[in-house]
């Protein structure tokens, strides 16, 4: 069985070429601890999606009664 790759994790990710991998003095251990405690940017935009459409708009933005 083959070890995990940082710059396969940063792919899976959606990240930029060298986000985690590129920064100079990170060992491999570090890069995969600092990727496993990262935020899948596509995610998170999904997730404030949802949370967008399902609440009320602000009280300033609504009509008076």
């Amino acid at each position: 069985m083959g070890r995990l790759n940082p710059p396969f994790v940063e792919w899976l990710m959606g990240l930029d070429v060298g986000h985690v991998t590129a920064v100079p003095g990170l060992s491999r251990s570090a890069q995969l601890k600092a990727l496993g405690n990262g935020v899948v940017p596509q995610q998170a935009f999904a997730a404030l999606r949802f949370l967008l459409d399902r609440s009320e708009p602000p009280a300033w933005g609504r009509a008076a009664a």
